[in-house]
Order: C-alpha cells, then structure tokens, then sequence
C-alpha cells in the first residue's frame, strides 16, 4: 500500500487544482461575461477581469472584496468577485461606493480622514473603509497628500508612507469610477439621450456666444455643464474602454463625448454601456445581459484577437497556476521535512512526487504568461521572481535525483514557495504585465540577458539555501554526519559553480544589450554593480575554496553570505530609485529586505560558533565539520 501513497497524493493535489478549470457560474447579472470584455489600461489590451483583479490587489490588497469585513469566523461574509465590484465601481456606483473597499492600518491616516474606529456593533472592523466614509475628508486629506508629495520618498515616515499609497488608491479607484459615466450622473441613459439631442443646439449656443452674437443661455448652460462633466472623466486618465473604430483607436468615454460635438457620431458602443449602467442602477438582469451581449457582438468583426486574448487570460486568472504550485509546494516541504524525523523513503517519494506535480504548473504557467504577453520569462521583478524560483526548484530536483537524501526536495519545496509568496505580494504593486518600460525594449539580447543572468540569481540562492541547511542541522541536531555535511559540500560547490557562469555570462550579456540599447557597455549604473559584486563574489568563493583558505564551513558561510549579495543586486538597487534599471521599486519590500539580511547574518553567526558547539560534533567527537 506504502507504494501507492506518493501517487495518490499527487492525483488529489491534482484534482484539487483542475478544479479551477471549471469557469464560474453567473447568477443573474452576467459579471463573468462582462470580465471578457476587453479594455486597455497600462498601456495594453486586458480583460476587465484583470482590470478588477489588479484594482482590487492595489486598493485592498485582495483580488475579491468582502463586504462584511466586521463578521466574525463562525459567520459567513457577503464575498463579492473582483468583476461585479468593478462592474458597480464603473456603472453603478450608488452601490459601490458604500462597500469598504479601502484599507487602511495607519491610526494617524484614520484620524486625518476621520474614520470611525474598531466597533463591530456598528459594522466597523477598524480596518476597510468605504469611499463615502473616506469622501468627508477628501480636502483635509489632500493638502496633506501635496504636502507628503513634495517629500522625498526616502525620507518619509510610516504615516507619510500610508498617505502616499492612499493617494495612489483614491485615485484608482476615481479614474475606475469615471471610465463609463459622470461621476454626478443620476440616469446615465437619459443623460446621455439629452446630450445627444442637446449637440445641435448646443454647438450653435456656443459659435454664437464667441461670435458675440445673441444665444440662447438655456442651451449654452446645459451644454456647458456637459462638457464640463466630459473634461472632468477624461481629466482623470481612466482606462480607455472603447474599442477602435476606423481610424480611430482605443478612446476613453469622456474623450469620445467631447468628440460628438465635433461632428464625430456617439459610438454604439457609448449605448450599450449605457444601457448596461441603467439596467445595472435599475437591478434589471435581463437588460443587462442584453445590452452586454449586443456589445459584446459588436465586437467580433473587428476585435476578434482582442477578445481571444482577453479570454485566455481571464482562464489564467481563474486557474492561478501559482497559487495552486504555491499550495502544493508547502505540502512537499512538509514532507521533505518529515522525512528527516523518521527517514521514510515513502515521505521523500511523495514530496518529489509533488514537487514534480508543482513545477509542471509552475512551468505551464510561465510558458502561458510568456505567451500572454510576447516576452522573455523575465520583464519585472515579479516575473523575475516567478523565473527565479522555477529555477531553483528546477536544480532542487536534480540534486535530489542524484543525492536521494531530501535535501533536493526541501530546496525545491522551500524556494519555490518563497519566490511565489515574494510573486504575490509584488502583484499588489499593479498589472503584472503591464507594458514595459522603454529601457526594457525587448530583443535578442534582453531575452539572453535577463534569463542567464536571472539563472545565475537562482543558482546562488540554491547553494545559499543548502549552506544553511548544513548550519542548522549541524548547530541544532545530531544528524550532520560526515558523509552528510561532505554531499551538502560538494552540492554547495557545484551549484557555486553553475552559479559563477550564468552570471558573467547574463552580466556580459546585459553589457551587449546596453551598448545597443543606450550606446554604452557599461556605466557603473547600481543594477550593473550589482550584477557584478553577484560574479565577484562567487568567483571569491571558489577561489578561496581552491586555494585551501575555506574548507566546509567556511564555504557554507561564504554560500549564506551570497544570498545577500543576491538579494542586493535582485531587490536593494531597484529601492535607491536611481539608474537606467531603477523599476519595480517598492517601498513595502524594504523591511522584509532588511529582514531577510538580518536572518541570513543570523545564520553566518551561527555558522561561525566553535565546532565544540554544534550538536552535531557533540553526537560523534572526531567527526566535526571543518
């Protein structure tokens, strides 16, 4: 039966995560529908499911909202899709903006916006807000805003910090809310009849009040106060949801209603979202789904592609390849380190068995995202780290096809799960795969770059993970034999090896690109330093390990040192916001950065305790690590 076990495991974990591939159902409002629509928003073409997903990520820090945050375990919460949240925000918002979408942790940011506190009687869990709770204080709160924004973002303070990320949700969540109506707008549908009747004369109101000639002051106000309301939605940027027509590309709602007295007919289109707003304010399913399907085939002549795309990427969204590789990466560790307690071969069996089960999902969901966006595995830090540790897990594997001791599996297990939780929180930043940054223009030599030189940062976390590995199990257990801490050696000392030749060769690479991108091979910018102390310092490793000057230990603690090298190069230059390579900073992942430094000197100081020490050589005397 013990044969059995890794197999069954592995077909539950599956099942488990297949299980995603079953679409949602809509109940009455056709929300699932309406997230394949296609819409474009940081520079390309998304499904409005992403548009909601990312939205949510960047206002709550969740990709659904729960609407009775105030409930307790033991009551079930109204949970509401990302999909009818931004339907709501965008076409009905009499009900959106009473949900408590905001977070906020900052008690001074609570205070400046006058928030209640923490009373869950009166439906308050003292930390999501609702934009009519947060609206009183929008003028106190804004000079507040410009005052933090003339400060430099090194400079500030945790409250300031809280105001900036405020700042940037607000305003999301204002270009979301002007994307399809007036933000004013009471029956978005018979406004929009009323201006459209009101164009002729309106027009003639205005050329006779700029001729000086008599007009009527009735037409010319109404007119006025439309365009007025038009200037405001296009002044806020929001996503561009018309589709291109003739010559025309993607429009924003607001641009292409201050067209129409230009001579330029209202879109279909402009109707159909329209009378989805009506139906959606009137609670009518039926209209809804009507008008959502007449716009949706509207669409197919001429943005066939456009609604291919969005709907395989709404597929990835509902699958989450990453959370599911995620999931079962954490059960594989768990067994892996079972393993070590009790050295059951059937333990070590069925981590690989899963682990193998987790990096064929991560592997499918890089290869899909690659083919989604047209671009290497690498364009960001989240997709750097969601490469970073495929790689990792992928020399975990390997060393445990040849090692058979767990080791492999742990590593495999334990940075895999890492990088996608490091993955998952750089997706609260925004759009994943937003376009890139003209720095970041892809070619040939990008592709080879990125992806060697993202190689050589994994490699270098693998021997830095297996180095503490060894310190651990030889300072606090008693099952770091000598044949043990000789296999984790010379593991260490291949992969360092690896590790020293993918990144010269990426830093080299990056050198090629450089001079054909910029005109300069290099230019001593933080994000090529870094690139370059990544290469130094392996080269010293296996240097001093050559010349006798380290022998195990001290190759251990050279290994655990090359993970803060490492995450210098791979997080610390992005946060000093200077350079060409200057993107993806964060502000949040300092303090785990820090964090994580301080862990890993942790560890050295361990690994640098007299042998006598390490429970290890206390278990066999004569048979320390050296």
């Amino acid at each position: 039966m013990k044969k059995w076990i890794p197999a069954i495991l592995t077909l539950v974990m599956a099942a488990w995560f297949l299980g995603n591939l079953s679409a949602p159902k809509d109940k009455d409002f056709a929300y699932n529908e309406f997230g394949l629509l296609p819409v474009t928003a940081n520079g390309r073409v998304l499904p409005m499911d992403s548009l909601a997903r990312n939205s949510l990520l960047e206002i709550r820090e969740k990709q659904t909202l729960n609407a009775e945050p105030w409930k307790g375990w033991n009551e079930k919460p109204l949970i509401i899709p990302a999909t009818e949240w931004l339907a709501n925000v965008m076409m009905n918002p009499g009900v959106a903006n009473d949900w408590p979408v905001f977070r906020v942790d900052n008690p001074d940011l609570l205070s400046l916006l006058k928030l209640p506190e923490k009373d869950l009687a009166k439906k308050v869990d003292g930390k999501h807000y609702s934009w009519n709770q947060i609206q009183p204080a929008l003028a106190d709160f804004d000079k507040e805003s410009e005052r933090v924004g003339k400060i430099d973002s090194a400079n500030r303070t945790a409250y300031e910090n809280a105001v900036s990320k405020m700042h940037e949700r607000l305003t999301l969540y204002t270009q979301l809310e002007n994307a399809v109506l007036p933000t004013d707008a009471q029956d978005w549908p018979a406004e929009l009849a009323a201006y459209e009747k009101l164009i002729p004369d309106g027009v003639a109101a205005v050329q006779a009040q700029q001729a000086g000639s008599p007009f009527n002051t009735n037409y010319f106000n109404a007119f006025a106060g439309y365009i007025q309301r038009f200037q405001s939605m296009a002044g806020w940027e929001p996503p561009l949801i018309l589709p291109p027509n003739g010559a025309r590309q993607w429009r924003r709602m607001g641009d292409a209603l201050l067209d129409a007295p230009r001579g330029t007919p209202v879109d279909e289109a402009i109707h159909d979202y329209a009378k989805m707003a009506g139906a959606l304010a009137a609670n009518n399913p039926e209209a809804f789904n009507a008008a959502l399907r007449d716009y949706r085939s509207s669409l197919v002549p001429t943005q066939t592609q456009a609604l291919s795309k969005a709907r395989a990427e709404v597929f990835f969204n509902q699958l989450e390849p990453f959370y599911g590789a995620m999931v079962i990466y954490i059960l594989a560790g768990l067994l892996a380190v079972f393993f070590w307690f009790n050295m059951s071969e059937t333990l070590r069996r069925s981590a690989m068995w899963l682990i193998c089960l987790a990096f064929v999902i991560h592997t499918f969901g890089l290869v899909y995202r690659m083919v989604l966006e047209g671009r290497p595995p690498v364009t960001n830090l989240y997709s750097s780290a969601i490469f970073i540790g495929w790689g990792a897990v992928l020399l975990g594997m390997i060393l445990e096809r040849f090692f058979k001791n767990g080791i492999g599996a742990c590593v495999s297990s334990v940075i895999g799960f890492i990088t996608l939780i490091i993955a998952h929180h750089l997706a609260r930043e925004g759009d994943t795969m937003e376009m890139m940054r003209a720095v970041l223009d892809t070619n040939f030599w990008l592709a080879t770059h990125v992806v060697a030189v993202t190689v050589g940062y994994a490699s270098t976390y693998v021997a830095g993970f297996l180095a503490l590995i060894y310190i651990l199990r030889g300072v606090f257990t008693k099952t770091l034999d000598a044949d043990t801490g000789r296999s984790l050696a010379r593991m260490v000392y291949g992969i360092v090896c690896f590790a020293t030749l993918f990144s010269f060769v990426g830093t080299v690479l990056g050198g090629i690109w450089a001079d054909q991108s910029w005109g300069r091979f290099w230019g001593w910018d933080p994000k090529e330093n870094g690139a370059l102390i990544i290469v130094l310092w392996n080269a010293l490793i296996l240097h001093l390990r050559w010349g006798g000057v380290i022998r195990e230990r001290g190759l251990m603690n050279c290994a655990v040192f090359g993970n803060i090298v490492t995450a210098w190069s791979w997080f610390g230059v992005n946060m000093l916001g200077i350079g060409l390579h200057s993107y993806g900073f964060t502000d949040a992942a300092f303090k785990w950065l820090i964090l994580f430094v301080g862990s890993q000197l942790g560890i050295i100081a361990l690994g640098l305790l007299p042998a006598r020490m390490w429970k290890s050589f206390q278990a066999k005397a004569g048979q320390s690590p050296t």
